[in-house]
């Protein structure tokens, strides 16, 4: 446990990517009891005030206060990502599991759907849930976490297929064991090292799409505070009151590279062939 804790930590890739993640689950978590000021709060005599000691980032053009609006943000950043990969992991690993083990006319079907699903990103099928359902943040998690689905399908499925011709499965076949126990008992466990990357990359992307769909107006309404509509308020007041625009932006870009850091450093310390290469 400590030669694989102390592997985990000279890894850089894994270190900083844990460090940046960490900062962000602990300003979410923070942002449940505590905030500065009340994200929700307006108060107009105190707008598009500088950093200083009662605002730590300043304020709004509605007199917010900016650190309070980026952690609760936070919040629900984290909220849409956990649902959307949550909806993509579950269908997801089941299809490329089904497809794996049955073959034929059933993996063609399988894929050649996941297929038809690449064609709708989750920007346009969340702009479609839009006009029929409305705007808000549900929507945003259906669109996303389908646009998973594929994605978590396919990787699935060639994962499994490698696991499917190994010699222990072989073995268990020959004991009479079926198709689905073999699933369930060797596959599954075997690729579950791959699903947890995939997943923890799958999720900065769901960041960085409710942020643009926050920011094209889809996303999370107000007055729940968002990354993405803190970007799109900020627009217009590039040259009066630049950082607004530059806060919620080294946010996302901040959240975004640790956890695609923290899935490359994953990736390097579960895959033995690249741990024996270190």
């Amino acid at each position: 446990m400590s030669a694989a804790l102390g592997r985990a930590l000279r890894h850089r890739s894994f270190a900083i990517g844990a460090i940046l993640t960490l900062m962000l689950l602990l300003a979410a978590t923070l942002s449940l009891v505590w905030t500065p000021w009340s994200p929700y709060e307006i108060d107009m005599s105190a707008k598009l005030q500088p950093p200083s000691a009662g605002h730590w980032l300043g304020t709004d053009p509605f007199g917010r206060d900016v650190t309070s609006l980026l952690l609760v943000g936070a919040r629900n950043s984290i909220l849409v990502g956990v649902i959307a990969v949550s909806i993509g992991l579950g269908f997801g690993t089941l299809l490329g599991l089904l497809a794996a083990a049955r073959r034929g006319w059933v993996e063609e079907a399988i894929m050649r759907l996941a297929d038809f699903t690449f064609a709708f990103p989750a920007i346009l099928s969340a702009i479609m849930l839009t006009a029929v359902f409305g705007a808000g943040i549900v929507n945003s998690i259906i669109a996303i976490g389908v646009f998973n689905i594929p994605t978590f399908a396919r990787v699935t499925r060639a994962s499994a297929n490698a696991v499917w011709s190994r010699e222990f499965v072989l073995a268990a076949r020959s004991c009479g064991k079926g198709p689905w126990r073999i699933t369930f008992d060797h596959i599954l466990p075997n690729i579950l090292s791959a699903l947890i990357v995939q997943a923890t990359i799958q999720f900065a992307l769901a960041i960085l799409a409710e942020a643009a769909l926050s920011y094209l107006g889809l996303g999370t309404q107000p007055p729940q505070p968002s990354w993405g509509r803190m970007l799109a308020e900020a627009q217009t007041l590039m040259f009066q009151a630049p950082m607004l625009a530059v806060f919620p932006g080294v946010a996302i870009a901040l959240a975004v590279l640790g956890l695609n850091l923290l899935g490359d450093g994953l990736r390097d310390l579960m895959d033995p062939r690249l741990t024996r290469k270190r």
